[in-house]
């Protein structure tokens, strides 16, 4: 599937409005869109957003993306320094974003 980035495909908070659209070529434009270069560590934490999302249907919020990627990733990965170290800011939020999900329900 060829998608290109278009402001129709995003909500007002740069969030993808139907998730099912999401593809490893629209993550790339949106990480772009936020300045990341994805990199393998990048595609694991995606990928387990997106694991998440399928087990518990919701965007995690950030103290559960930790305990998820700690549980799933080991303590190395499933900390908030790390997180934060591949998706600056808030990392639940911009992951979600470039995961193709669903704000963060807590997330400003």
């Amino acid at each position: 599937m060829n998608t290109r980035l278009s402001p129709t495909l995003l909500d007002k908070h740069g969030f993808l409005k139907d998730h099912t659209l999401w593809n490893k070529e629209l993550a790339l434009m949106l990480a772009e869109s936020e300045g990341i270069a994805m990199t393998e560590a990048h595609w694991e934490i995606i990928e387990l957003l997106r694991a998440y999302y399928e087990e518990f249907d919701a965007s995690p919020a950030n103290r559960s993306l930790v305990k998820y990627t700690k549980i799933n990733l080991g303590p190395q990965k499933g900390n908030s320094i790390y997180l934060m170290s591949l998706f600056p800011g808030s990392p639940t939020r911009l992951a979600s974003r470039i995961a193709g999900l669903p704000k963060p329900k807590n997330c400003l």
